[in-house]
C-alpha cells in the first residue's frame, strides 16, 4: 500500500507557515527604518534583536522538551503562532521602548513555543524515507510566504510612502488567517507516563548525554557551520557597499526566496532518493562557494547567479537537516532533539554575526565571507571524514 506523503496535517502546517511568514516578511524591509524612525539606534537596535533571538533560542530547547513530555504538539503550535500574529500590531500601537522590546520579543518567544513541536510533528506524520520530502514540502510553502512578504510592503509602500505603521497593523490579516488554520490541527493519541511531564527550563540539555553518537556528531558539525554562516543581513550589506538602492537589495532578497521555495521540494525528493547526510553536504558545498565568491564580482548577472545558488544551498540544509535529526532521535523525543539542536544554534548565530560584524568592521567585507566560506569548507571535510571513518553511509 502506498504510504501518502503530504498528509492533511502537513498541509495544514505548511499554509500555517506560509502566511506567518508573509506576516513576518512584510515588516522586513520596513523594521530597521521603523525602529530608527521611532527613536531606536543602531545600538539599541542590536540589542532588541540579541535579547529576542536569545528568547528564541532558549525557549525552543524548553518547548521542545515539554512538547515531548506530555505527547502533545497542536497546543504549542497554535499558542505559539498566535502570540506572533498579535505581537506584529503592537508595534504600531505605542512607541515606547519598553512597549517594543515586549512585543518583539512576544513575536520571537512565540516562535520558540511553536517551533519544535511543528517540526516534531511533521516528523510524526511521515515514515523515514519521506522526510525529506515532507521537510522539503513545508520549508517550500514557508519560504513562498518569505517572498510574498516583502512584494507586498513594496507595493504598499510605492502606492502610500513612509505609512510604516500601516503594515504593521495590516500583517494582522495573514496573521489571522494562519491562527484560524491551527485550529483544525489535530494530535495524535500518545501514551505519556506521569513522571515525565514535570520539565525543568533548562532540562532539555539533558538530553545531550542520553542522544546516540551520530547524532552528537551530526550535530557538532551543524553547530560548527552555524558558527561560520552568519546573518543573511551580511549578504544585503555588501549589495549596499556595492552600490545597489534599497528596492533593488530587497529584490535580490525576493529572488532568493523565490528560488529556495522552487527547489526545497525537489531537494527533499531528492535527499529520499540519494540521503539526506549527501544533500546536506552539497548544500554546504554550495555555501561555501557563494560565500568564497560574493565578496569579488559585480553586476547583476553574477550577483544574481550567486544569490540563486544560495537559494539552492538553503533548499539543501534547512529542512533536511531537522528531517535527519528526526531520524537520529527516538520518536518520544523527536521534538527535544530538534529544540536542543535549535536552541544551541541560536547561540551560535549570535556568535557568528558579532564575529562577521568584527571581520567587515576591523577588516572589510571580503574578509567577513572568505572567512566563513573557508570555514565551511573545512565543515564539509569534517563531515565526510566523521561518516567514513564511523562507517555511517551517505544514504540515509
Amino acid at each position: 500500500m502506498k504510504t501518502k506523503i503530504i498528509t492533511r496535517a502537513v498541509l495544514l502546517v505548511s499554509f500555517i507557515s506560509l502566511f506567518t511568514d508573509i506576516a513576518s516578511e512584510m515588516l522586513y524591509p520596513v523594521m530597521p527604518v521603523y525602529l530608527k524612525s521611532i527613536g531606536f539606534s543602531v545600538l539599541l537596535i542590536g540589542i532588541l534583536e540579541g535579547i529576542a533571538e536569545a528568547t528564541t533560542g532558549l525557549s525552543k530547547g524548553y518547548f521542545g522538551n515539554l512538547s515531548d513530555s506530555i505527547g502533545k504538539r497542536t497546543p504549542f503550535i497554535i499558542i505559539g503562532y498566535a502570540l506572533s500574529a498579535i505581537s506584529k500590531p503592537m508595534l504600531a500601537i505605542f512607541t515606547f521602548p519598553l512597549w517594543i522590546f515586549t512585543a518583539r520579543t512576544m513575536d520571537r518567544f512565540g516562535k520558540g513555543v511553536r517551533t519544535s513541536a511543528r517540526d516534531a510533528l511533521l516528523s510524526d506524520e511521515t515514515i523515514p524515507e519521506n522526510k525529506g520530502k515532507v521537510f522539503g514540502f513545508h520549508r517550500g510553502m514557508d519560504t513562498i510566504g518569505a517572498a510574498i512578504g516583502p512584494v507586498l510592503a513594496l507595493i504598499f509602500l510605492y502606492f502610500y510612502p513612509n505609512q510604516y505603521k500601516t503594515i504593521f497593523i495590516l500583517a494582522i490579516i495573514p496573521g489571522i488567517i494562519s491562527i484560524t488554520i491551527s485550529l483544525f490541527l489535530k494530535d495524535k493519541k500518545v501514551n505519556v507516563s506521569e513522571n515525565k511531564i514535570k520539565v525543568s527550563f533548562f532540562g532539555y540539555f539533558n538530553y545531550w548525554k542520553k542522544s546516540s553518537a551520530g547524532y552528537k556528531q551530526l550535530l557538532i558539525g551543524l553547530l560548527a557551520f552555524t558558527l561560520f554562516n552568519s546573518s543573511d543581513i551580511f549578504l544585503l550589506l555588501v549589495l549596499k557597499n556595492k552600490g545597489f538602492s534599497d528596492t533593488e537589495m530587497i529584490g535580490f532578497y525576493i529572488f532568493y526566496n523565490l528560488v529556495y521555495a522552487f527547489f526545497s521540494y525537489p531537494m527533499g525528493y531528492l535527499a529520499d532518493k540519494i540521503g539526506l547526510k549527501t544533500v546536506i553536504i552539497i548544500g554546504l558545498i554550495l555555501f561555501s562557494l557563494v560565500y568564497l565568491s560574493i565578496g569579488f564580482v559585480s553586476g547583476y548577472l553574477m550577483l544574481g547567479i550567486l544569490f540563486g545558488i544560495y537559494g539552492i544551498y538553503a533548499s539543501a540544509t534547512e529542512g533536511m537537516s531537522k528531517a535527519l535529526i528526526s531520524n537520529m532521535s527516538d520518536k518520544s523525543e523527536t521534538a527535544t532533539a530538534i529544540g536542543f539542536y535549535s536552541s544551541t544554534a541560536s547561540i551560535a548565530t549570535l556568535i557568528a554575526s558579532s564575529i562577521a560584524g568584527f571581520i567587515w568592521y576591523r577588516f572589510s567585507p571580503v574578509y567577513t565571507f572568505v572567512f566563513s566560506g573557508i570555514g565551511v569548507a573545512f565543515v564539509v571535510i569534517y563531515f565526510l571524514i566523521v561518516f567514513q571513518k564511523q562507517k555511517i553511509k551517505l544514504l540515509i
